[in-house]
């Protein structure tokens, strides 16, 4: 029987690595055509070997990748963008590390990931190199997360009255609606004030140009940053053990 090997090239992040032997690397790619890659990259770990830095974790990079009979090796790797910045604080690594988890679960494979894989380099990029409060920046990943992969929260007005928006405003982390104080009858809603509320629906509705283009007070971004992630629990049921080790490291 012929082999069957193709060949292609893809520009994608690395958001998994793991040592394979004494000197091979499998590694997950996060690609925009492609969605989520596992391959092997013979040779990454040695020092001479011109694919160990492009195959390092929080690396965007170019991969040329060969397909034998459906076994994926990185035939040739180039470094575009490293975002080492991470490494130097425990909160940011972290951080950097659940954006990673969070491409695994929500890229979609056979389909164009653009938007999604663009908010995670911008996101990686203002967490590492800019430097903005990193709960702001885990708010706006996490909240447009959901909105690309289809957990969109209804922020326009009150979900019974129609109401644009009071000094106190309640959000269902359930069912994804906003209420006023009037409507108000669950227990279990939270409470957000009019800077949340405004924050939550620049980053659902705004152009992508405009997503990072916007600041709220530290204590607020704080709040924002937990309501966000109940929410994309609440709509996934996903368990995120990265999640999980920061809100352990920040207790």
């Amino acid at each position: 029987m012929a082999e069957n090997i193709t060949r292609f090239t893809t520009e994608a992040l690395v958001i998994k690595e793991m040592n394979v032997g004494e000197s091979d690397r499998l590694v997950t790619l996060f690609s925009k055509e492609h969605g989520i890659i596992k391959a092997f990259a013979s040779g990454a770990k040695g020092i001479k070997s011109k694919k160990g830095a492009a195959t390092s974790l929080l690396t965007y990079g170019s991969f040329t990748i060969k397909d034998k009979n459906g076994s994926l090796r990185i035939y040739e790797a180039t470094p575009i963008k490293m975002f080492f910045g991470a490494g130097d604080d425990i909160e940011v690594l972290t951080l950097a590390q659940y954006f990673c988890e969070l491409s695994f679960n929500f890229a979609v494979n056979g389909t164009n990931n653009t938007e999604f894989l663009r908010l995670i380099l911008n996101s990686l990029h203002f967490l590492t190199v800019a430097k903005r409060f990193p709960p702001l920046i885990k708010a706006i990943t996490e909240l447009r997360t959901a909105t690309i992969s289809g957990y969109a929260p209804n922020l326009i007005a009150c979900d019974n009255c129609g109401k644009f928006e009071d000094d106190i405003m309640y959000f269902n982390t359930e069912d994804g609606v906003i209420t006023c104080g009037e409507c108000e009858r669950e227990q279990n809603a939270i409470p957000i004030d009019r800077t949340m509320l405004s924050a939550m629906r620049h980053i659902v509705y705004s152009d992508f140009e405009k997503l990072y283009s916007f600041d709220i007070p530290n204590d607020r971004a704080k709040l924002l940053s937990e309501l966000t992630s109940a929410y994309l629990v609440a709509q996934t049921d996903y368990r995120f053990k990265t999640l999980d080790f920061y809100n352990s490291i920040k207790e």
